[in-house]
């Protein structure tokens, strides 16, 4: 066999191989050999096939075996010989020519094909002497964790119904509607409900809903007319003026709720000190979250800036295909052109290129950084990573489970971000970091400028990845699973 690199261009590398006619029947006759003792065929005694009569009913099909240990093989030689990291799988180019091809397969002409590689660049890793970060600590103070209890407490409050005849509704009660939704005087999917409780002042609703409501009776029908908003999460009704007939069917007054052990309980919690405890908790992970990840992007900044080398051609472009088709996406769901942004597609496809291309450079920093650091992610991290997966999908948990324990692909999707978290902790414990003590304000102000640093279009694709947090996070609660007003209607503001 004869392997010659035929074609260097940057991380591009061509090789061709050679196999002459000899090896190849040398190397069918061998496998065919190996069978013989295992195949039956009538009018032979097991064993005792002859090789030429193997070669005519089995020669084609054992040959398709041959050829592909032969790239096998010939690919590990190509990495081993020249210590290759390849980025991608190796390209193989088989000749086309028909005659060719049968004289391949019946072992009387040469092999001769093309192996196209792309490999990782050679990364010379600096120091983390001049990593200096700056890691911003934040504790809840009283004054938040009694603003969170009384926001669950507002959420756990119970409500009695209004008696009386002149009784209205006014701001801060419940009221019990039916309503039905129309644009241009035709009713739209997702804009009616029934028996829906909506908490007046609550900003469930879309802007300009829940205030038209207010002064009315119980049994009085109301139009009411509003706007979606331009940034609606529904790009066929953003932006539109809608009427929404209401019937009032009742109104309920809230009751006074106690900050007690009484509402601990009502979270599944023992007293209000746990309650405190629990609340507190989570505010503090949710701020070392918020902490975390502008360290994690002010520790990326300083290495962007000190790593710049070439990028594996066909790595870039899947990495910005994927965040390409982000943007397409979102575009879908909001109905927005890039020239409603003020901007254009060829200058949007460049920004984006430069965002794919720090991806893929921190992704090969980082990726030598670990290997050079010894760091791995045991199976057992990536089965509590799956399990933690699958509990997102109540019902379905092992319908989840197996689909990662059946797609390695997935499963390598679950574990490279605990790979990431791992280095990024690991170049945190070596280089200097310097924690400052600020308030919440100060963190999602410092939060808030380095989005400023983020480009427009950039933004808006990964905005929906900051979820907002319910209030019942804070408390640690589990869903219910009953319908809450929002998810009632799309009518309703998301």
């Amino acid at each position: 066999m004869q392997v010659h690199n035929t074609h260097s261009d940057g991380l591009k590398r061509v090789f061709t191989v050679v196999l002459p006619a000899s090896e190849l029947d040398e190397r069918l006759t061998g496998e065919l050999a190996t069978i013989k003792d295992r195949v039956r065929i009538n009018g032979f005694r097991p064993g005792k096939v002859p090789v030429a009569h193997l070669r005519r009913v089995y020669g084609r099909s054992v040959m398709a075996d041959v050829l592909q240990n032969i790239v096998n093989e010939t690919n590990r030689k190509i990495v081993d010989d020249n210590g290759f990291k390849l980025a991608m799988e190796p390209k193989v180019d088989f000749p086309e020519e028909k005659e060719q091809i049968e004289a391949v397969m019946e072992a009387r002409g040469d092999l001769e094909y093309k192996v196209s590689i792309e490999i990782l660049p050679q990364i010379e890793l600096k120091g983390f002497d001049n990593v200096s970060l700056t890691r911003l600590v934040v504790e809840p103070t009283e004054t938040e964790i009694n603003e969170m209890i009384s926001n669950l407490a507002n959420q756990n409050r119970s409500y009695a119904a209004k008696e009386g005849k002149t009784v209205k509704v006014a701001d801060g009660d419940r009221a019990i509607i039916d309503f039905v939704g129309k644009i241009d005087d035709v009713a739209f999917e997702g804009g009616s409900g029934t028996d829906v409780p909506l908490v007046i002042g609550s900003g469930s609703f879309i802007p300009g809903f829940e205030e038209q409501l207010v002064g009315g009776k119980i049994g009085e029908e109301r139009d009411v007319n509003v706007s979606f908003p331009e940034e609606y999460g529904a790009s066929h009704l953003a932006g539109k003026a809608a009427v929404f007939h209401v019937t009032i069917k009742g109104v309920e007054a809230p009751a006074e709720t106690a900050i007690d052990d009484e509402l601990a309980k009502a979270f599944g919690l023992e007293s209000l000190e746990q309650l405190r405890e629990r609340v507190k908790e989570n505010l503090s992970g949710e701020l070392n979250a918020m902490s975390r990840a502008r360290l994690k992007k002010e520790l990326l900044d300083q290495l962007d800036k000190d790593y710049d080398f070439e990028l594996p051609p066909t790595l870039l472009e899947q990495e910005f295909e994927g965040v390409w088709q982000q943007v397409m996406s979102e575009q879908a769901q909001t109905g927005k052109s890039f020239e409603d942004e003020g901007t254009t597609e060829d200058d949007q496809r460049e920004e984006f290129r430069k965002i794919a291309a720090r991806r893929v450079r921190m992704g090969l920093v980082l990726a030598e950084i670990g290997e050079k650091a010894g760091i791995n992610i045991a199976n057992e991290e990536v089965s509590r990573a799956v399990m933690a997966r699958a509990q997102q999908f109540p019902g379905q948990e092992r319908m989840v489970w197996e689909y990662y324990q059946k797609n390695p692909q997935a499963l390598n999707e679950i574990r490279a971000p605990l790979f990431e978290e791992k280095v990024v902790d690991h170049i945190i414990t070596v280089a200097k970091v310097t924690d400052k003590l600020v308030s919440r304000d100060e963190l999602i102000a410092a939060d808030a400028a380095d989005a400023d640093d983020t480009p427009k279009a950039a933004k808006k694709a990964t905005k929906k990845a900051a979820a907002k947090k319910d209030t019942d996070d804070a408390a640690g609660a589990e869903d219910d699973g009953e319908a809450k007003p929002k998810s009632r209607a799309k009518a309703k503001k998301d």
